[in-house]
């Protein structure tokens, strides 16, 4: 903000356009990730490197596309091939070697081939960041799937024997004490967005310990893709305490800490110390917590989100990704998003996105009815939570606290003919839902039976959600879930799976990937500059997500949007929090966007903000300057 400032100004001073650009450039030689409009309409990079160095920088490389007074002005004469060529064709040539490995959107022909691109890719991004970002913007719905879920979830198991390059930060155990001083080692003076994990329970596939760091690499990936949040201001942070994963602490291989996890007050203390560094260094970074078990995901969240920007993907952002679905679902029925209280919903999985999804829904159902004492109640009342014991009620030893609120009372159990510990299929038969929600993380889950029982609902267009990654942990397929239930319901899951054809018309597989909201949460807290991410702000994003689509598609059974869209949906997501946060009176604006400026932009005006605000991947042209 104060480069800006600064900028401003020197050219409020009356001055020759060389006087001007001069100053520019001095500015900027202060801050390597900045690049101004200069008079000529260029977008100058300044750097303090040549010659093999600036080669090897993935933020300025642009490798044969460096024209040839760059190549002179940088001493690169000799050191590529003598023809220049544009950004396009160098993704031409790029995408001829990656199209080689075609991967299915369920599973692809074998792991080895979605392994086998995300390494081609994963070599693009080490040494040429902007051509990278470039590809995965304009081919991001093929890509996404494998820079995230669920190739992600591979390269987490593998993470130890495919590390090559450092990538991010890593905190752990053994750094207690030294973390204010280490996070000075990371050489950007600005961060706008950190997403940390301890690598406790990534995805659906438990403790991967220090590997986990893929699933903060992959989401800072869709940041810079979706959002467009500049990738010289993203960063990815393990904090390893340790693994409880038996083969990894046997794993001679194994890259992190081989101890059993830290607990108790001695695993909060290191997360508190890298809360008070990060904030200390860089004081209005968003970090996002990614893969926490549940355990420790509510206590965290609730410790920090008063104090700090922050949130929990896993709680709040899956709770609004589902949220949009809901309410999707109910205007798929040819209702109002009004009559969202009304929906009787059974809930698989009462671990952190399933409690996060359960609150969230309560109070939007809650919202509806006027927020009131007696419309929480009414709110709670139309949810039915079963877990790996059964129906989750208030008799159950050492229950959940988290999970109370929503625990079943022995009469209610009575009057639905149902007992402690009913099984999924019993709850489905005898509550008769409108949604049927999975969030296990147990494939399979939704058996036949289940879903034979879900035939009895008694919505007109009942809807399925098989919400739980990577794939193969997705409680059925949408081939299950056609052919079984009927060509009529509403299908939605967390990894991406082809539409089925139904022979007289195409069953609709939407994919409620957190991707949708995430980097619109993320881009808007950080343009308003909102001191904390509210329940206000996380409401308005996914009811803005809820509204994207249109009736027509609502109606064929479409409740998400394309990933195609993303930076449309990210721009109109984030747009809706920043005006949220400046409604709640949280802005305190961004750069040299004042809170007072904020609060007079126009729903129009604040998308057109949102967009200038955009990072795009493009080639700068790069000058050197000696410090």
């Amino acid at each position: 903000m104060a480069l800006f400032s600064s900028l401003q100004r020197l050219l409020r001073k009356p001055s020759s356009s060389s006087q001007i650009l001069q100053r520019m450039k001095l500015l900027a030689a202060g801050d390597p990730s900045r690049s101004f409009t200069t008079c000529e309409g260029s977008r100058p990079a300044i750097v303090h490197k040549r010659s093999l160095d600036i080669l090897h920088d993935p933020w300025f490389n642009k490798g044969t596309a460096f024209s040839m007074t760059e190549r002179d002005r940088l001493d690169l004469r000799g050191l590529l091939p003598p023809n220049h060529m544009t950004p396009q064709q160098q993704i031409e040539r790029f995408m001829v070697d990656l199209k080689r490995f075609q991967v299915n959107a369920r599973d692809g022909p074998s792991d080895t081939n979605a392994l086998a691109k995300w390494r081609i890719l994963n070599r693009l991004h080490d040494r040429n960041e902007t051509m990278y970002y470039k590809v995965l913007v304009e081919n991001i719905e093929e890509y996404a799937p494998i820079v995230y879920t669920p190739t992600v979830g591979l390269v987490c198991q593998n993470y130890s024997g495919l590390f090559r390059r450092p990538r991010g930060m890593y905190f752990s155990a053994a750094d207690r004490g030294e973390m204010m001083s280490m996070v000075y080692n990371w050489p950007a003076d600005q961060v706008d967005m950190i997403v940390v994990t301890d690598g406790s329970r990534i995805l659906g596939l438990g403790d991967l310990g220090v590997q986990g760091i893929g699933i903060a690499i992959g989401k800072l990936d869709l940041y810079v893709a979706a959002a467009g949040i500049n990738p010289q201001r993203v960063l990815p942070v393990m904090i390893d305490v340790g693994t409880n994963n038996e083969k990894l602490l046997r794993d001679p291989l194994y890259l992190g800490l081989q101890e059993h996890r830290l607990d108790g007050e001695d695993y909060i203390s290191v997360i508190d110390e890298f809360m008070e560094a990060v904030f200390t260094r860089w004081p209005h970074v968003i970090v996002q917590f990614e893969d926490f078990q549940s355990k420790w995901a509510f206590k965290l969240l609730q410790r920090y989100r008063n104090n700090y920007r922050m949130f929990n993907d896993d709680v709040q952002g899956t709770a609004g990704v589902a949220i949009a679905g809901l309410l999707g679902a109910v205007r798929a029925q040819g209702r109002p998003m009004i009559d969202f209280p009304k929906q009787k919903i059974v809930v698989a999985g009462a671990g952190s996105a399933g409690i996060g999804v359960l609150n969230a829904a309560r109070k939007t159902m809650a919202r509806l009815l006027g927020n009131t004492e007696s419309a929480f109640e009414s709110a709670r009342s139309q949810f039915w939570v079963v877990d790996a014991m059964g129906l989750v009620t208030e008799s159950r030893a050492n229950i959940d606290p988290e999970a109370l609120p929503f625990a079943r009372k022995l009469k209610e159990l009575e009057r639905q003919g149902l007992h402690e510990g009913s099984n999924l299929a019993e709850v489905v038969k005898k509550v008769k839902p409108d949604v049927l929600l999975g969030l296990s993380a147990v494939g399979g889950l939704f058996s036949k039976e289940v879903l034979e029982s879900f035939k009895e609902s008694s919505s007109t267009r009942p809807a399925i959600f098989a919400m739980s990654n990577p794939t193969k942990n997705a409680e059925c397929t949408p081939e299950e879930a056609f052919s079984i239930v009927g060509d009529h319901i509403v299908f939605a899951s967390g990894s991406p799976f082809p539409d089925v054809n139904l022979g007289n018309g195409i069953g609709h597989c939407n994919q409620g990937n957190n991707m949708y909201l995430f980097p619109g949460i993320g881009l808007g807290t950080l343009l308003s500059g909102a001191r904390v991410i509210s329940d206000g702000m996380l409401q308005a994003a996914a009811e803005r997500l809820a509204g994207y689509m249109k009736d027509d598609e609502v109606l064929n059974g479409i409740i998400y949007p394309s990933i195609s869209s993303i930076r449309d949906i990210t721009k109109e997501v984030a747009a809706a929090v920043v005006r949220e946060a400046v409604a709640e009176d949280l802005a305190e604006g961004y750069r040299e966007m004042d809170p007072r400026e904020l609060q007079k932009l126009t729903p129009e005006e604040t998308v057109a903000y949102v967009k200038k605000n955009m990072w795009d991947p493009a080639y700068p042209t790069v000058v050197y300057r000696k410090e």
